[in-house]
């Protein structure tokens, strides 16, 4: 990573998620005098906690985890100074309705080998479920197919993958990570997950758990650019700005302000109602309106016993999708008494219009399916929290509209999972964009922000 020295030149951040935090930790590194505005009183975006005031507690607004095929990321928690508040595990707890457990590892054999053993050994699926996915994977091994405008699930029919297959494999993983449905789905998206966190090699499928609340972890970002001499403006959302030949201006909280450079670092339905009303941003307002969003429901249950060991699970055949032990992750709750888990619903359309009544009996009846100790437990408190908005969707063709970094105005550039990153609506692709801003930005005087991709390893290499 190269580092340009700039002579404070001032540029402002709208946006206080992953990507314009990333942003203005890279500049205010530069030598930037960097001023982040978040209408948020927290930091975080949509990775963030608070107090939640009908149960006093301080929630996740929905659970975050990485994989260690997240370079930037990773880079951006080590440049943050909060590496250390992340809890790596290496095998994946597969669990059926009954509490059948399917645990998916790595073993001494090369990538992408590496997880074959237990992949065969797992009780989840049946000898015609893995020789299916087998000849996925193998399709998959030397490069992603092109988006031709096709769904995944079209494409794992076409390559004659089991209903079983679908629904406890790939629906499981992929749903997961890319908050939408196998049918809405682009191919390269789905391929590019696979190929990363489960061929490339074993240290790219370590999966990575915060040991602290959100808003705790992203907080120190926020410290990092005031050490800098940035400034931090909490509850100050940028409403509108106006590019200038020398500089750009900004208005946020009804006050303009003047900066060298700008970057836009919000969701792209606010970047759109930011862009002024003129011929020259009608091309990127209208790659903004192709863009749709997918919801993740986050639902948390508060057990007077431990419910469970483990820390966390995948479930299947059920509408929760996974379960984190809080009470066992984060920092200072170990010695509580009873069970804090967080239940993880991607894509939750099915559930935006039900009740939180609704939700928790839902859940609390899944829970007591899948953990036999739940059913003698009392649920003290409970609460869900639906982000409605949580993603874009990753549909087949949907890259042909998200915009690079560089705009029309010189002076202003974009940052957020949304745009050009080459990654989907992922932490990692929030941080990527951050540090592509912050590359364009500084532009001529050659500043490198972004780190290599993991490499590849065994015989994955062959395909690199």
């Amino acid at each position: 990573m190269t580092l340009p020295v700039m002579q404070s030149s001032t540029v402002a951040i709208a946006g206080g998620g992953l990507a314009g935090l990333a942003a203005g930790c890279a500049l205010a590194e530069a030598g930037f005098r960097v001023t982040l505005f978040e209408r948020r009183p927290y930091l975080g975006g949509r990775a963030s906690s608070y107090q939640h005031p009908g149960t006093g507690e301080v929630v996740d607004n929905c659970q975050h985890v990485l994989l260690g095929c997240c370079t930037n990321l990773i880079d951006f928690y080590r440049r943050t100074g909060v590496e250390n508040k992340i809890r790596w595990y290496e095998n994946l707890t597969f669990l059926e309705p009954g509490g059948r457990a399917s645990i998916i590892g790595p073993s001494g054999l090369p990538a992408p080998l590496h997880t074959a053993p237990a992949f065969l050994r797992a009780s989840c699926l049946d000898v015609s479920d893995k020789l299916a996915i087998s000849r996925a994977m193998m399709a998959l091994a030397p490069g992603a197919p092109a988006d031709r405008g096709e769904s995944f699930l079209d494409w794992l029919k076409e390559h004659g993958q089991t209903g079983q297959a679908i629904e406890r494999f790939w629906k499981t993983i992929l749903v997961s990570a890319l908050n939408e449905d196998l049918d809405q789905v682009s191919v390269p998206y789905a391929a590019q997950v696979v190929r990363e966190s489960f061929l490339k090699s074993a240290a790219a499928g370590r999966m990575g758990i915060p040991t602290v609340p959100l808003t705790e972890l992203y907080g120190a970002a926020g410290d990092y650019i005031r050490a800098r001499g940035g400034e931090i403006r909490l509850r100050a959302a940028v409403e509108s700005f106006r590019g200038q030949g020398s500089g750009v201006s900004v208005v946020a909280g009804g006050e303009e302000q003047s900066f060298d450079s700008l970057v836009l670092a919000a969701s792209f339905d606010v970047v759109a109602r930011m862009l002024p009303a003129s011929p020259e941003a009608a091309p990127l307002a209208a790659m903004l309106a192709q863009f749709t969003t997918s919801p993740i429901t986050g639902i948390h249950l508060w057990f007077d016993r431990e419910i469970s060991e483990l820390d966390h699970a995948v479930l299947l055949d059920r509408t929760i999708q996974w379960m984190f032990h809080k009470s066992r992750l984060i920092e200072g709750r170990e010695k509580e008494d009873g069970s804090y888990v967080e239940l993880v619903v991607s894509c939750s359309r099915s559930l935006v219009e039900e009740s939180k009544a609704e939700i928790v009996e839902m859940a609390v009846n899944e829970v007591q399916e899948f953990f036999p100790e739940a059913r003698a437990a009392k649920l003290v408190k409970s609460t869900v929290i639906k982000e409605v908005n949580a993603t874009y969707s990753a549909r087949p063709g949907i890259d042909r509209y998200r915009p690079k970094t560089a705009t029309v105005w010189p002076r202003v550039f974009l940052a957020g999972d949304w745009t050009a990153t080459g990654w989907p609506a992922t932490m990692e692709g929030a941080v990527r964009s951050g540090y592509l801003a912050a590359e364009a930005l500084v532009g001529a005087a050659g500043g490198t922000f972004l780190v290599p991709d993991l490499p590849a390893a065994g015989l994955m290499r062959i395909f690199s």
